[in-house]
């Protein structure tokens, strides 16, 4: 049966070319060039007549190669359906005859290229087949649909707030929520990523599991850090700063060189066994020395995350995804469309994304010691991603004299221009806010 003509001599039956526009029946959904005709005909009388369909003999004289067929019972709802279910197998059966032959004989050395081409076209046909029965949500008609989602949330199960592990960030935005894309930025060196490592351990704690996307750091040195620190927290060990024990965790370059003494060497390997009981969640790094880590696009990391089932995603740094195409032409599109993207995917998937970018370098030897958080003006990478993010969160540290700063320079819920002092001892897993200020001599 043919639900295109079907479908556009309901229009013409029923005077209402305004179907064609609520369901978005295109050129694309019809099979025959007297259907794409009719279709075109009907689309410009009714611009140029008030929302006017033309009248069957109008169409007829118009299109001869269109035959109508009215006396249709269907409703709209279930012909557009039809429509588009029809045109997505029109469409995957073109793909297989003129793209999958050439992609097959590409892909006899890395056939995930392929899978991963073949998911995505999937998806969008799967997409193209959804139809529309309401625009959006109606205040008084939806209200049932409001109590679902009021009730959902209430338990927990529509959305997650994830706790920080700085306090003031807690006070100040209640937390990280999902669905929301969160910058953490700095300086080189200067701590963003031992930061967001930080954030990433501590919704861990709280039961998430936690996909980490590390593409300038190796599986092991990712490691090396979340164990440090995890082991901080139940206080392995003491540091000292200024005079002042603190709770501390393994001495990382020993860990990064396998030098550990033979006293905390077995403390260690007991520690890495009861990694089960210490964590809720879980945390699982891809690296940038993972041999199967070579493409790396939204739509792998959205596989991940479904693989993976992630909570949060910690991605280290943005600026080295493989962008999205440019179609805006523009300077910087390529940034702007993979940060709308990454927007969407949060949405999409539910996760709290934790996003990496750079700040501009200071000037001058002051530049290098003095802790100065960077402003919105300093990032360096790609402006677009500040835009489409919940929150700013700028860093700076000097692990030197085991100090830091971070602050908040955007907050959609509120929040700029707090900041909190931190203590900044990552080789031995100590990145804390400060209790107080007396505590330190700052």
């Amino acid at each position: 049966m043919n639900y295109g003509v079907l479908m556009l001599s309901k229009v013409i039956e029923q005077n209402d070319p305004n179907a064609l526009l609520r369901f978005n029946i295109t050129a694309e959904d019809l099979p025959t060039e007297g259907e794409r005709k009719a279709l075109r005909y009907i689309t410009e009388y009714a611009e140029k007549h008030g929302g006017q369909a033309p009248t069957a003999e109008m169409v007829a004289n118009e299109v001869p190669d269109f035959q109508p067929d009215f006396n249709i019972e269907a409703n709209y709802d279930y012909l557009a359906e039809k429509l588009r279910k029809q045109a997505a197998l029109r469409e995957f059966v073109d793909i297989a005859e003129r793209e999958l032959p050439e992609r097959f004989s590409q892909a006899q050395d890395n056939p995930e290229e392929l899978f991963s081409w073949l998911t995505e076209k999937v998806e969008s046909l799967k997409i193209r087949t959804n139809v529309r029965s309401s625009i959006g949500t109606d205040i008084k008609k939806d209200t049932d649909k409001f109590k679902a989602e009021y009730e959902n949330r209430k338990a927990g199960e529509s959305f997650r707030i994830w706790l920080s592990k700085f306090d003031f960030i807690n006070r100040a935005m209640g937390g990280y929520v999902s669905s929301n894309v969160y910058v953490i930025y700095g300086k080189s060196g200067r701590g963003k990523s031992a930061i967001a490592l930080e954030e990433a351990i501590n919704c861990a704690m709280q039961g998430a599991n936690v996909l980490i996307w590390s593409m300038e750091m190796g599986w092991y040195e990712v490691l090396v850090r979340l164990y440090v620190s995890i082991s901080a927290s139940i206080g392995v060990t003491k540091a000292n700063l200024d005079g002042v024990d603190i709770e501390a965790g393994f001495n990382s370059r020993d860990v990064r060189q396998g030098k550990l003494s033979d006293e905390f060497e077995s403390g260690f390997m007991e520690f890495l066994d009861k990694m089960n009981e210490l964590i809720p969640g879980n945390i699982i790094v891809r690296a940038v020395d993972d041999e199967d880590f070579g493409s790396r696009k939204l739509r792998d990391l959205k596989a991940d995350i479904l693989e993976t089932k992630a909570d949060v995603v910690l991605i280290d740094p943005f600026y080295y995804l493989d962008y999205e195409k440019n179609t805006s032409k523009t300077a910087g599109g390529d940034a702007a469309e993979t940060s709308k993207k990454l927007r969407r995917l949060a949405g999409q998937t539910k996760t709290t994304v934790f996003a990496l970018t750079q700040a501009e370098e200071g000037e001058g030897k002051d530049a290098d010691s003095e802790l100065k958080l960077p402003q919105r003006k300093d990032v360096k990478k790609t402006k677009a991603l500040l835009e489409d993010a919940a929150l700013l969160i700028a860093v700076d540290t000097n692990a030197e004299e085991g100090r830091g700063l971070i602050g908040l320079n955007k907050g959609r819920d509120g929040g700029e221009g707090q900041r909190a002092e931190i203590v900044y001892l990552p080789q031995f897993g100590v990145i804390k806010q400060l209790g107080g200020a007396d505590q330190f001599d700052f």
